[in-house]
């Protein structure tokens, strides 16, 4: 026989039962707020306040072949969510913001700077809240960016000033008299008696 099924169970408490309040044996402790006891701040509704400020240096967002942006030149703001998800959307700032600053980005060159700045402004914004985590947005909202910034840099390919084939040109000429012929057999018929 093992060690687990020798064992007896406890004697049930005898006594007066210990008084806590109304929230006693949920983890809470009594004479805090609804947020006691399950690692959260308490005070103002136990919200983290907004957060704002550069990625930490070393890593780097890969917008295009050769342009790989800093993530020390993104600025991350976060804030709570809008929309449906409960109690969760009222106490966590899911909501991520990306922001990059074109005028004082060191990365691009002159004629990246100037393509993005006729195209999408000084700033690029790309904002995240679909998802409930805040890493889930984080990693959305820099894809957005990346989308933004790699479809604001793309250079239009040339276009090549062509004449129309013979054949195009039958096929249209056919197209208007078939287009005639039809409208000729709309008219109604003339009034003239013989």
């Amino acid at each position: 026989m093992s060690p687990a099924e020798d064992a007896t169970p406890a004697p049930a408490r005898r006594g007066k039962p210990r008084e806590h309040g109304g929230t006693a044996g949920r983890g809470e402790t009594p004479g805090r707020g609804g947020t006691a006891g399950r690692g959260e701040p308490t005070g103002r509704r136990g919200t983290p306040g907004r957060g704002e400020g550069p990625e930490p240096p070393g890593r780097a967002l890969a917008v295009a072949a050769g342009l790989s942006i800093p993530l020390g030149e993104i600025a991350l703001r976060t804030s709570r969510s809008s929309g449906p998800g409960g109690q969760h959307a009222n106490v966590t700032a899911s909501r991520v913001e990306a922001i990059f600053d074109v005028t004082a980005s060191r990365t691009l060159s002159e004629a990246q700077r100037e393509r993005l700045l006729a195209r999408a402004g000084p700033r690029v914004v790309a904002v995240a809240q679909d998802e409930r985590s805040q890493a889930r947005n984080r990693e959305l909202a820099l894809a957005r960016l990346r989308e933004r910034l790699a479809g604001a840099l793309r250079v239009p390919p040339r276009r090549r000033a062509t004449r129309p084939s013979a054949g195009e040109r039958e096929r249209r000429l056919a197209d208007k008299r078939r287009a005639a012929q039809r409208k000729r057999e709309r008219r109604p018929p003339s009034s003239e008696q013989d």
